[in-house]
């Protein structure tokens, strides 16, 4: 059939998929380069679009071409009764890059279950528990303490990225899958957690800063704590709202600052550097922040935790380091390799898990490039790059 010849769709598939993705009937017009008109009069049934234009949006989509000829639309639940839920985000009104790197995610998972029941391998438990109703310090400790990290080798770590790339694995050894997502606006989202049991998922945003990830990762992982308990449940079902949601927030937030800095680590480390009646300055926050490998805003909210700062100091030091982070240049995310760029996303047990299926044919070369997004003539170069472990490079997937 001539790529230019109208072909008869199903017209409710083409509002489905559209509504699905999250786009308004601009983003569609404009990524077709047809008028708004021209798509609605698609999606009523009234014109057809060409096999060019179905493929074009299959693409934009992310479905396959099949979708637009199926009888009705899949019922599918809601995503947001999947992840936690999202301070900036309104269940439902995702936007489409955000629901595009949900989908991804939990097909993700669920592909790793499938792959790990075919190889018989069993599927690790995630034990830990938190409740709202005990204390953040020690939930944090007991999450330290789950991680296998002790400080001697964080403050041994060379740069932020292997800080990061240990921080991940610790966690992913717990029985949690930790995945990157790539653009979504940090405005929108910076971490995420997926609440189905069992390997739950925390997820961070690669736009992130390395030094930024692990208090993001740590912080998910409270939440999944939480859920583990029944004190949260998805975004879809959460009746929280103002205060009350932002106290359990404010919870995995002391937690997660007590789990990457153990208090007698802050009070050793401020002796040492000789900061007990040190102003708290940009630059002496600076220091202890680049001995544990964290953000200084990060750091500044661990002193803040241990009364080192006052909440009034901390809301002048905080608009002074807004201030100063607006004025630097846009900094360089670094080059990856299409393999560093899998791993990231998807991280190193899937990445294994793949290629240990593909090895014993469980699945196709096929298989293992679309749940790896990676072209199969990469794989020998994933397989020495697995092997060699170099630290995450990308700082958007």
């Amino acid at each position: 059939m001539p790529s230019n010849q109208a072909i008869a769709v199903n017209p409710s598939l083409l509002a489905w998929a559209r509504a699905e993705s999250g786009y308004a009937l601009d983003r569609v017009a404009k990524r077709l380069q047809v008028n708004e008109e021209r798509v609605a009069a698609w999606e009523a049934g009234e014109r057809q679009p060409t096999l060019r234009q179905v493929e074009n949006l299959a693409r934009f989509f992310h479905r396959p071409l099949s979708v637009f000829f199926m009888p009705r639309p899949p019922q599918l639940p809601p995503l947001a009764t999947e992840y936690r839920r999202l301070p900036d985000v309104e269940p439902g009104q995702e936007s489409p890059e955000l629901r595009l790197a949900l989908r991804q995610m939990l097909t993700r998972r669920e592909n790793a279950l499938n792959l790990m029941g075919e190889l018989g391998e069993a599927i690790p438990e995630f034990s830990l528990r938190a409740h709202l109703q005990g204390s953040p310090i020690e939930v944090g400790q007991r999450l330290r303490q789950a991680t296998g990290v002790d400080v001697a080798t964080q403050l041994g770590w060379a740069n932020e990225y292997e800080a990061w790339r240990e921080w991940r694995a610790a966690v992913e050894q717990m029985g949690v899958l930790v995945f990157q997502f790539a653009k979504v606006s940090l405005g929108e989202v910076r971490g995420l957690a997926l609440l189905r049991t069992p390997m739950p998922v925390a997820a961070v945003n690669g736009k992130e800063i390395p030094e930024a990830r692990a208090f993001t990762l740590c912080h998910e992982v409270v939440h999944l704590m939480l859920a583990a308990s029944n004190e949260e449940v998805s975004a879809a079902r959460e009746q929280r709202r103002g205060n009350e949601w932002l106290d359990v927030e404010r919870f995995a937030e002391v937690a997660a600052s007590h789990a990457l800095v153990p208090e007698n680590a802050l009070r050793d480390m401020i002796g040492q550097l000789g900061l007990q009646r040190a102003e708290w300055s940009i630059e002496n926050v600076r220091r202890i922040a680049k001995k544990f490998r964290l953000t200084p805003l990060a750091t500044a909210t661990r002193l803040r935790e241990s009364d080192f700062m006052t909440w009034a100091q901390y809301n002048q030091w905080r608009d002074q380091w807004q201030a100063y982070v607006a004025a630097l240049p846009p900094r360089s995310g670094g080059f990856a390799t299409p393999m560093e760029k899998a791993v990231n996303r998807a991280g190193r047990p899937f990445a294994q898990l793949v290629l240990e299926a593909l090895s014993a044919n469980r699945i196709t070369s096929v298989d293992a490039s679309r749940y790896l997004d990676l072209k199969f003539e990469h794989f020998d170069k994933l397989r020495a790059h697995l092997a060699t472990g170099p630290g995450d490079m990308s700082s958007d997937e």
